[in-house]
């Protein structure tokens, strides 16, 4: 309603002459009802109230002052502080990786803060009491009125305004006390009492625009024990909780009921009005009702509460960083041409120089592999491998094929000389863990990357092949997810001497492959990074540059020799550079932690390769054995430098460890990934030079992702140390975690991406993932991209500073992303064991990852509780955890979890597996002995208050149709029509009749052809030869099986003519007939028990097959899967006499069973469905006429002919139709994958079908041979449609890819579409100009879950929750299909 000029107080109303009020009131109600128009309105108005302005103004303003000395004083609020809930408690530990002194003293500084502060209350959050009413909510009636809510306050205001003067004065002094003594509203009164209540100055509007009538006597005093005597009426803010009183809708007891009158919304108008006039006007000015589709948006802003970033929040502020260079790679004359080409080179003149030295469990060397014993044992594995383990003309291996090696930790040597033979055999090795039991974390993902690998075939030592686990038989046991493998020993003794003439082809190194490093993702799954011999020489040249390698030099090698640095520096820098290195592998270390301390003093090593674990463990044993020296390292290498807190154990161990020798410039950090390799090193320095700087940098400005120097809170700073300078012949540059690959600002923080030619060249198999992560073109801010150069992502976060320094301060793995803060899971871990958690939990055996709980991701920590450990301690240390990670990351953690010990999955080398613990944190199967959960200091975005649903929501307007009667989301077909006499085929009701009708009227025309491999014709079945044959069958069944009518028989045939004939034979002895996949004899064990299992579900009298079928139903490997002895009779069907039966079998009535449809889910589930006649009948002549299927017509059919639509096309249709089907059985695409596409381009098909694994077939199969199907001729233009049969699930991905493939030779994307169906209605639709399916049997419903329906679009995907469904076309005739939600 459009304003009005300024109105008087209502204590200025008040003053007003009874008469004037009256008039002013009736106005009031004309305008409402729009007998007049606000012009009018307005004049007459200020006319009545002209004479009365001064004293108007007078009023107003005492009213104020009167107001302001009644005013009584604001509702008490909280007297304490918020703050969070923390309890002060104590406990103890730290672990090798994380422990800082400095970090510790910080955790203990935040936790003695706690100490000092008062117990306080939880912090109050702002939220609406659920009691308390929203404006809108006591504005409108229960039973939604069709007038606004304003017209409909004028109307109670005018039907009031003769008690307008009592009303007013008890008004004000019933909402003061309900604010006082409400108990109900809490943050509501709070706010109403700090002045939202309108005093007298206010305008008639003001007081009632959110009022509400609800009894017209005075409110009882609820801060008071007596009892009000007032009589005048009761109003009430919208947002104060009503008193305990009576409330009752109606008119005030002493008004007169005869002046007014309800409309039929209950609404008092004035008699003078007429109801259909009023009812008019609320129809026209009722809102209109939104579109539906805004009923459906399921927007996390209109759910929850999003936060607002800080506005103080730090912000880059540099100019955009350039790419960095390192130095260039030098070029050395006597570099080999390819690694191989420098263990040719050393075995052949330094044979006897050591090149690996094992030590066995006590630390002592057990075995010394020389140049020449690895170059002549890696030329045996070589020849071995591609001459003896097949025949010549069909070798198992090939150049370029894959293999794996697996070698415990504990075995270099083998894994060498095995790495060595691969490679100058080459065939890429995938380097993998020993898998110890089928339920290793992380197995299955490791069997996947296998399997896409394309492995058959893993190479392993007899030692290790011996301890693999078994089965009963003495067979390695088939791990979960594994593809199947052959293990070949490559101990010396089984392997072949080559002849002399044989030597291996060593080429410079290229792109191609060399070998393949498994890595695993956050998520838990494992890829392949592929690394080529140009890659893998290129590397060993620049770390033989970065590291000053020289030959002769010793290296202790404590890490991981099949993967990352101990790879590179232990198996492929040594050889390239002639130096010896000695492998300390970590069984040794467990018991023996100063061993490598001990080799390299013994050794007189110049390099040793350790992790800061090692570094600890070497000071916890240290005093043991104090007699060494580490005056010989010029590097001692910490390959994970890329932990922030390694700095802490490099400056403990050289502060213990310098007075045995160890220099300061020889502690040289480095980082490295798989992807990119090694990233960056510290090259060693010069006796006596200055040692590079150290970054102390704000947590809570990493958190937001830039650089700030810590200059407030020593307990929230991070201290890290630099990693080098980039790689030789590298660049590099930051770019942003996450969106495009924009350059950062020289002080933020972003992913490090490197530009070499020593990195990985791709996930092996992940086209789409590689070139996310190795193809990367830095852009700058506007989008440009900067060069032509592409990068390789390290999955590092970092920032380069002064003098070109990398400084590295986590992983994308390690990422937590909390309500736009970014923190490391290294970090919340390094806080965790600074609670002195030695006597609660076990060091290392934490794990740190993030959740989705509404809308965001929380935090979860997950950690080993020691068995000693009570429930009291723990829960000290719990609570000051929460503390200590609050306080120096400000981040609330969702979840602490102690678990039991040993009950965490474990990586190969002993640490936790943090995806297999978070997927049994969302599964429930942690099972922990302490938790705590505080979700209440990290979700703090919950749902709004429920707003009431303006006008008629989706839900009524669907009930509302439904009870009417009628039926929403409905589809039908065309209406079959009623039966013409003149056609024949009509009149017959059965498929047998139709049969022999076809015989006796066209007996030579061709029903059926069957191809073979070859693409030729090896069998046909016309009309009258099918009638014959089935009438052979049917005899047979009589004489030798004994069947009477209504017997079930199974029918056990291979896809072709035979199960055709086979199920008609069945029809005219009265039989029903089941049809069932034969069993595959190379798999009797898993197929052999479904036969059984159908067979024994239809309780079949006779099973028909072929004379090589029975026998393998009969076979002694059969007997080993099911009970030969228990098959009903078997009668073969090859040899058949000549012999008819005297009269065929018709059923009585149509709607007898035709046959059994018997199915198997994926999920092994049988499913059976009884098939009548009549069902049968009809479904053929919806086929037939929607298809418009005709004599002279031809379709293509390759797909199993078993059950549902396959069976109905394979075996009914071309007999009800009379058109001619082509058949091909889909095992013969195996052989020929050229066939389908060759029979369809050959017969000019127009309309075929097939499944899902035929198409997955020729997608795969013949996607690299587009070319050669255009060379062949084959064009695909003339097909139609392209109908794929689905199981269960519309696979679009695959549908969409053959379109895609195809199109090249003339296939049409509209031609392809997929029939949609569930099990008892196989077929329901389908594209629209062709096939719409199915039964032509009563209707039937298809329930869907509208939770998956995008109602607006549904192919769009927009609906958050939505699923991608193909078109399915038009239904079948006479088949109804409706949607019920």
């Amino acid at each position: 309603m459009a304003e009005r000029g300024r109105e008087p107080s209502p204590a200025a109303v008040a003053a007003l002459p009874p008469e004037v009020r009256a008039q002013l009131a009736e106005l009031e109600l004309e305008l409402s009802e729009g007998d007049i128009t606000q012009k009018g309105y307005e004049k007459k108005r200020s006319k009545l109230l002209s004479p009365y302005s001064p004293q108007t103004q007078e009023t107003d303003s005492a009213g104020q002052k009167e107001h302001r000395n009644q005013t009584p004083a604001p509702a008490a609020t909280q007297t304490s502080a918020p703050s969070k809930y923390h309890r002060s408690r104590s406990g103890g530990a730290r672990d090798e990786r994380y422990r800082s002194d400095i970090h510790t003293e910080a955790v203990q500084a935040a936790l003695a803060k706690h100490k000092e502060q008062k117990m306080a209350l939880p912090m109050p959050t702002k939220r609406r009491s659920t009691f308390v009413q929203s404006p809108a909510d006591a504005c409108t009636p229960p039973d939604t009125s069709s007038a606004s809510e304003d017209e409909g306050s004028l109307r109670r205001q005018a039907a009031l305004s003769a008690a307008l003067q009592q009303s007013l004065q008890n008004a004000e002094s019933w909402i003061n006390r309900s604010i006082q003594g409400s108990s109900t509203s809490s943050s509501a009164s709070s706010t109403l009492s700090h002045g939202e209540v309108k005093g007298t100055s206010g305008s008639l509007a003001d007081v009632f625009a959110n009022t509400r009538i609800e009894n017209f006597s005075a409110p009882p005093d609820v801060t008071t024990t007596t009892s009000s005597s007032s009589s005048s009426s009761s109003v009430r803010p919208a947002n104060i909780d009503l008193p305990p009183s009576g409330i009752v809708k109606g008119m005030h007891k002493g008004s007169n009921r005869s002046s007014l009158m309800d409309t039929a919304d209950g609404v008092p108008v004035n008699s003078r009005v007429s109801t259909k006039i009023q009812q008019l006007l609320n129809t026209l000015k009722r809102p209109k009702r939104p579109p539906l589709k805004e009923f459906f948006v399921d927007d996390s802003e209109e759910i929850v509460e999003v936060p607002q970033p800080d506005p103080n929040q730090p912000k880059p502020e540099g100019r955009q960083m350039t790419p960095v260079k390192g130095e260039p790679l030098g070029v050395i004359c006597n570099w080999p041409p390819a690694l191989e080409s420098a263990l040719q080179r050393w075995g052949s003149t330094q044979a006897k120089c050591p090149c690996l030295t094992a030590l066995d469990v006590t630390g002592k060397p057990v075995y010394t592999l020389t140049y020449g014993k690895l170059w002549s044992r890696s030329l045996k594995l070589a020849y071995t491998l591609l001459n003896k383990l097949g025949t010549k003309n069909e070798p198992v291996l090939k150049p370029g094929d894959r293999v794996a090696l697996v070698y415990p930790n504990n075995d270099p040597v083998m894994f060498m000389v095995a790495f060595y033979g691969c490679l100058l055999a080459e065939v890429i090795p995938v380097p993998i863990e020993v898998p110890l039991t089928r339920k290793d974390a992380g197995g299955q993902q490791i069997g996947f990357l296998l399997g896409s690998c394309g492995i058959a075939l893993a190479l392993t030592s007899e030692v290790c092949l011996k301890g693999l686990p078994k089965t009963q038989n003495g067979e390695i046991v088939q791990f979960k997810g594994w593809p199947r493998l052959k293990w070949v020993v490559t101990d010396s003794k089984y392997l072949s001497k080559p002849p002399k003439d044989w030597q291996p082809h060593i080429s410079p190194a290229g792109t191609e492959p060399a070998y393949i490093e498994y890595k695993t993702s956050k998520e838990g799954s494992v890829m392949g990074v592929t690394v080529s011999r140009l890659a893998m020489l290129s590397h060993c040249q620049a770390l033989s540059q970065a590291c000053n390698y020289s030959e002769g030099e010793t290296v202790v090698n404590v890490l991981d020799f099949k993967k990352d640095a101990g790879l590179w520096h232990g198996m492929f820098a040594n050889v390239m550079n002639k130096m010896h290195t000695i492998s300390v592998p970590y069984s040794v270390m467990k018991t023996c932690p100063l061993s490598w301390v001990q080799r390299v003093h013994a050794h007189k090593a110049k390099v040793a390769l350790v992790k800061c674990r090692d570094l600890h463990w070497a000071m916890m044993a240290h005093r043991d054995q104090r007699d060494v020296s580490l005056s010989s390292l010029r590097m001692l290498i910490v390959t994970d430098g890329a932990n922030p807190w390694s700095v802490s154990s490099c400056d403990a161990f050289l502060s213990l460890f310098q007075s045995h020798g160890l220099k300061p410039e020889a502690i040289c950090p480095c980082a490295t990934s798989a992807e990119a390799m090694t990233v960056a090193i510290r090259r060693p320095g010069v006796p006596g030079a200055p040692l590079p700087g150290r970054a102390i940098l704000s947590m809570n400005g990493l958190s937001y992702g830039v650089i700030r120097v810590n200059t407030e809170d020593k307990n929230s700073a991070l201290t890290v140390q630099d990693v080098g300078h980039v790689m030789p012949g590298g660049m590099m540059c930051i770019v942003k975690p996450d969106g495009p690959p924009q350059l950062c600002k020289t002080d933020e923080i972003g992913e490090i991406c490197v530009s070499s030619r020593t990195g990985g060249m791709m996930y092996f198999g992940l086209a789409g993932v590689t070139k996310n992560t190795f193809e990367v073109i830095p852009v700058n801010s506007a989008g440009s991209p900067v060069g032509d150069v592409p990068f390789i992502r390290s999955g590092l976060l970092g920032f380069v500073g002064p003098g070109s320094l990398v400084f590295v301060v986590g992983k994308m793995d390690g990422l937590l992303m909390v309500s736009g803060r970014r923190h490391n899971a290294d970090d919340i871990v390094a806080t965790g064991l600074a609670v002195e958690s030695i006597k609660t939990v076990y060091r290392g055996r934490i794990a740190v990852f993030s959740v989705s709980v509404f809308y965001d991701e929380r935090i979860v920590v997950v950690a080993e509780q020691r068995p000693d450990a009570s429930e009291e301690d723990s829960f000290q240390w719990m609570s000051r955890v929460l503390q200590a990670i609050d306080s120096i990351h400000q981040v609330g953690v969702y979840c602490l979890a102690l678990v039991p010990a040993n009950t965490l999955p474990k990586t190969p080398l002993g640490g936790i597996h943090i995806s297999q613990t978070k997927q049994l944190f969302l599964e429930g199967s942690l099972h922990p002995c302490n938790i705590l959960m505080c979700p209440h200091t990290c979700v703090t975005n919950l749902p709004k208050p429920r707003q009431k649903q303006p006008g008629v929501g989706p839900a009524s307007v669907m009930v509302g149709n439904l009870v009417a009667g009628k039926r929403i989301a409905q589809a039908a077909g065309r209406d079959l029509g009623q039966i013409e006499e003149n056609d024949l085929v009509r009149k017959h009701q059965f498929l047998a009749e139709i049969l022999q009708w076809r015989a006796q009227a066209t007996p030579d025309h061709i029903l059926f052809m069957l191809l073979n491999a070859k693409g030729t014709t090896v069998c046909t079945a016309s009309c009258l030869q099918l009638h014959k044959r089935a009438e052979r069958i049917a005899s047979v069944l009589g004489d030798k099986g004994h069947l009477n009518a209504g017997d079930n028989v199974v029918l056990l045939y291979p896809p072709g003519i035979e199960l055709i004939a086979a199920f008609y034979g069945c029809l005219y002895a009265g039989c029903i007939p089941v049809t069932v996949r034969p069993p595959h004899a190379q798999n009797l064990t898993a197929t052999l028990p479904t036969v059984r299992m159908i067979v024994d579900v239809s309780k079949a009298a006779c099973i028909l097959t072929t004379q090589t079928l029975m026998r393998l139903l009969r076979s002694r490997e059969a007997a080993a899967a099911v009970d030969v002895k228990t098959w009903p009779a078997i009668i073969d069907t090859d040899d058949l006499p000549r012999k008819r039966l005297p009269q065929l079998y018709k059923p009585p009535t149509p709607e007898m069973l035709a046959y059994l449809d018997f199915s198997v889910s994926t999920t092994g589930m049988l499913t059976g469905v009884k098939m009548s006649h009549s069902a049968v009948n009809a479904l053929c002549r919806a086929i037939k006429l929607q298809c418009e299927l005709y004599s002279s017509r031809q379709i293509a059919i390759c797909l199993d002919p078993y059950c549902g639509l396959g069976f109905a096309l394979w075996c009914l249709c071309s007999v009800y139709s009379g058109h001619q089907s082509i058949l091909i059985p889909p095992m013969e695409l195996e052989n020929n994958l050229f066939l389908w596409l060759t029979t369809v381009n050959q017969y000019k098909i127009r309309d075929t079908f097939c499944s899902y694994s035929v198409m997955e077939l020729c997608t795969k199969g013949l996607g690299n041979q587009v070319e050669v199907l255009k060379t062949r001729g084959i064009n695909l233009s003339c097909i139609r449609t392209c109908v794929v049969v689905a199981e269960e699930r519309p696979r679009i991905a695959l549908q969409q890819s053959f379109s895609k493939l195809f199109k090249d030779i003339g296939l049409s994307p509209r031609a392809v579409s997929t029939t949609f169906g569930s099990r008892v209605n196989v077929a329901i639709c389908l594209q629209e100009t062709s096939w719409c399916f199915h039964l032509a049997a009563p209707p039937r419903t298809l329930t869907i879950s509208c939770g998956s329906i995008d109602f607006e679009n549904p192919w769009d995907g927009g609906f958050s929750h939505s699923c991608l469904e193909p078109r399915g076309g038009n239904p079948l005739q006479l088949d109804n299909v409706s949607i019920l939600l």
